[in-house]
């Protein structure tokens, strides 16, 4: 078990982007356990921009998300009731952060995966970008299941 120390969330590898057969580009959350989560949200910036504004994406303010989620990474589910900004697609020479959030007391954390559009499209069907490398969804799981 990962013990957490310190005032702030810890960043863990549990968010991922995957590659469907069909190239689309997929998210991937798993918190631990039956942990809810709150803030989930995508920032795509371009390259160089540093903190500057972001250009594509989406965020979400409902609280209760509980649970696994795998859905096309510009269209999280229709409940969450995103509020997208910019292009709906990666776009070249753009940085990407997914992720989510999980705030209880000495326990919290964020699921976090940062990527750009280039190495998504190098992915191969089943595979999964996470903790800034590319591994099978098997290693993903299991990487996941061993940070929580």
């Amino acid at each position: 078990m990962l013990l957490l120390s310190g005032c702030g969330a810890a960043d863990l590898p549990l968010a991922g982007v995957r590659a469907a057969p069909d190239g689309t580009p997929y998210a991937v959350f798993r918190p631990c356990g039956d942990d809810g989560y709150r803030g989930p949200a995508l920032d795509g910036r371009a390259r160089g921009a540093g903190k500057g504004p972001v250009t594509t994406g989406w965020d979400v303010r409902k609280d209760g998300l509980r649970g696994d989620a795998d859905f096309p990474l510009f269209d999280p589910p229709a409940a969450w009731h995103a509020r997208h900004r910019g292009a709906r697609h990666l776009l070249p020479r753009h940085r990407y952060v997914l992720r989510f959030g999980h705030y209880a007391g000495g326990g919290s954390y964020n699921g976090v995966v940062e990527f750009t559009g280039e190495r998504i499209g190098r992915l191969k069907p089943g595979q999964v970008w996470a903790d800034d490398r590319a591994m099978s969804l098997a290693a993903f799981e299991r990487l996941a299941a061993d940070s929580c």
